[in-house]
């Protein structure tokens, strides 16, 4: 373990400092849109797509959602966000939709 103050650790937390700095000008990591948000969070929290429907309305839009068919309507976002926290900054972003 290293001393606080000690000359190790400064050093320590300069190479710390760099490594963030390169990491974020070179390697920046983008936040998931919308959907991927959900798919991780379902993920994480054992949620299955059923589980979505009193958030979305039905299977079917939660499926359209899920296989990138459609957006989130606003009252699905205010659902998703009050009924399971999903935060808004990322509920409202722009979703990559499929084409058909």
């Amino acid at each position: 373990m290293l001393q606080k103050g000690s000359k190790e650790a400064k050093e320590l937390d300069l190479l710390v400092l760099l490594v963030n700095k390169y990491e974020q000008e070179n390697h920046p990591i983008e936040e998931p849109d919308p959907i991927e948000y959900i798919k991780i969070r379902m993920e994480e929290m054992g949620l299955k797509a059923i589980d979505l429907v009193p958030y979305m309305g039905n299977k079917g839009n939660v499926s359209r959602v899920l296989n990138r068919k459609r957006g989130l309507s606003i009252e699905m976002i205010r659902n998703l966000h009050k009924g399971l926290g999903f935060p808004l900054d990322v509920l409202v972003s722009e979703p990559k939709l499929t084409t058909v």
